[in-house]
């Protein structure tokens, strides 16, 4: 077993001694969690579709393994190279989804993936952390009047651009995502209530364009709303699986839900959870991410660096959203909508977006000594420091 002292100076050294640690072994939970449901709920998928039975679960591991190495390697970052990454990727990113636009196919009535021989990339899944951190960045320039750059201004414009991109893929679900970590971080770089008051207002205008604009919007909202409107055979079975699950659950494997549930594997793998690991370990799920975005808000509580608490905070925002959505469907509190369950569901994109974004978070939230922190280190070690100046005959 390596041992790593305090006074190792070398990068790993250092990042083992200022790293949330509680928040880095809440993640390698959920990635433990994730691989162990992908195995429970993939093959019965991959069985019905007529591939081999651990096809998706083989697929995941082989994915889980660089998501680790991608995540330690970005908490190794400074709060500069965070933003410099996220710079690079969320401008790769949107050149890659307008290109979607063209050449991408038609995947369930969307263009977001390309497919690179056998692989296939959703660059709105890499977008999402580099626009967040970069709208940070922004709101945090805007709050200082010294810079002169129009901080708000660029992170308004740049959600505009985004989310118009999302809107043209379709992906509404992305669409919202983006804007509720935007509208997070509107609201933490302390804008004023009117413009606050105006955007919600745009945001509900939107949501209602959309209803009255696209068929398939308005047919989720009225299933929603209306069970007896349209099919709700996703949904229902879904909660099919959390009644027949219980408390304890049926038992790994047991369930038989995910032989019927499409997407079981994905967007439904929460119920099939509940199926076969019952409610209290849902509930165990649902506590490790609270404690991930908590755990976040705590350590940058007292960050005297704004585009620092700005980042850290909104990141969080948009891992915790993310997982209201997924959990919100399964339960029938939110409309149908396709979103995966970070770090549990299967998805490459997913899975490794997810990964950057998360080392981005444990980069920031690294223990730093400020400014003031090390001139008072420097003086308390100079008063230890014996002299011999006064000394000498």
């Amino acid at each position: 077993m390596i041992r790593l002292a305090r006074t190792d100076r070398s990068p790993v050294g250092q990042w083992w001694w200022t790293v949330d640690r509680w928040t880095l072994a809440a993640l390698v939970l959920l990635l433990g969690m994730g691989a162990v449901m992908s195995l429970a709920a993939s093959p019965a998928v991959a069985t019905r579709i007529g591939l081999e039975p651990f096809h998706f679960f083989y697929r995941h591991l082989i994915y889980l393994v660089p998501a680790l190495a991608i995540m330690f390697g970005v908490s190794l970052l400074s709060p500069r190279g965070v933003r410099r990454l996220a710079c690079l990727m969320f401008a790769g990113a949107l050149v890659l989804m307008v290109a979607t636009l063209f050449a991408g196919p038609e995947i369930k009535g969307a263009t977001r993936w390309l497919f690179v021989g056998p692989l296939s990339i959703q660059p709105s899944e890499f977008a999402k952390a580099g626009f967040v951190v970069v709208c940070a960045w922004m709101f945090a320039e805007g709050g200082n009047k010294a810079s002169g750059i129009p901080g708000n201004t660029i992170a308004a414009g740049l959600w505009v651009l985004t989310v118009a991109i999302l809107v043209l893929q379709p992906d509404f679900g992305q669409a919202l995502l983006v804007t509720g970590a935007w509208g997070a971080l509107f609201f933490l770089a302390g804008i004023p209530w009117i413009w606050i008051t105006l955007l919600a207002g745009l945001a509900m205008a939107g949501a209602y364009c959309a209803y009255v604009l696209m068929p398939h919007v308005a047919s989720r909202i009225d299933r929603f709303l209306d069970p007896s409107s349209g099919d709700t055979y996703q949904v229902d079975t879904a909660l099919d699986a959390f009644s027949r699950g219980g408390f304890l659950g049926m038992g790994p494997g047991e369930g038989t839900i995910k032989r019927v549930l499409p997407d079981a594997h994905t967007d439904y793998i929460y119920a099939v959870t509940a199926e076969e690991f019952g409610a209290i370990v849902c509930l165990l799920v649902l506590a490790v991410f609270g404690f991930v975005v908590l755990r976040a808000f705590a350590r940058v509580m007292g960050e005297q660096d704004r585009f620092v608490q700005l980042a850290a905070c909104g990141l969080a925002v948009l891992f915790g959203i993310q997982s209201i959505i997924n959990l919100g469907v399964n339960l029938n509190l939110l409309p149908a909508k396709g979103m995966t369950l970070p770090f549990i569901s299967y998805g490459g994109s997913s899975l490794l977006a997810l990964a950057i974004s998360m080392g981005m978070l444990l980069a920031l939230t690294r223990r730093r000594v400020t400014g003031q922190a090390a001139l008072t280190s420097r003086i308390m070690s100079g008063m230890r420091q014996p002299s011999f100046a006064g000394g000498a005959a």
